[in-house]
């Protein structure tokens, strides 16, 4: 068992779920898969963070989770703007976007997840991938957050990047949307 423990280690990933598990071990039994990770959940060698995914300790990427617990998903509204400096609000809520939405808790964490069209949503335009998971750049961020919110107050926009805000712009597709954009880039 020390071995299973060691692949998931040895991978690039803090979170999995039981399809990744399966390939990690090279399990195709359902029945041995689920028994094997009741044995080591059991044991306190994984925990069990939502149903269906877990990680070897609680050092876990919490980014990763955010995208194991709904996908297609990526980190980005106030979560990114808060880390970016547009928003002083402290909040541990991990903010993204999906296709539907959803809530969800995790070790005390709140992952809310908030629908935007699937336009939007699939084009990678400004969002940055990482191994296993990806986050919207801070002018992504701020555009899905008014996309979503008609009226957000934002607390310094003076590092936001307004030409490249408006080529990301052009994915959202909507008029009323990019006279918006034109009032917060008129307020700073």
């Amino acid at each position: 068992m020390e071995n299973s423990i060691v692949k998931l280690l040895k991978s690039k990933r803090t979170v999995f779920d039981t399809k990744d598990l399966a390939i990690l071990w090279e399990i195709k039994n359902k029945d041995t898969l689920k028994s094997k990770i009741y044995y080591l959940t059991k044991e306190k060698k994984i925990q069990k963070l939502h149903y269906g995914i877990y990680s070897v300790d609680d050092k876990y990427n919490k980014y990763e989770l955010a995208g194991k617990l709904k996908h297609p998903s990526y980190v980005s509204l106030e979560t990114v703007l808060r880390q970016e400096g547009c928003i002083f609000q402290y909040s541990e809520e991990i903010a993204c976007v999906s296709n539907l939405n959803r809530n969800y808790v995790c070790d005390s964490v709140k992952y809310n997840y908030r629908k935007i069209k699937d336009e939007v949503l699939y084009n990678q335009t400004g969002i940055i991938s990482f191994n296993n998971y990806a986050v919207a750049s801070k002018e992504r961020a701020f555009l899905d957050l008014i996309y979503l919110n008609k009226n957000y107050y934002f607390d310094n926009l003076n590092n936001i990047d307004w030409k490249e805000c408006a080529e990301i712009g052009k994915i959202y597709n909507n008029k009323n949307f990019l006279e918006r954009l034109a009032k917060y880039k008129n307020l700073c």
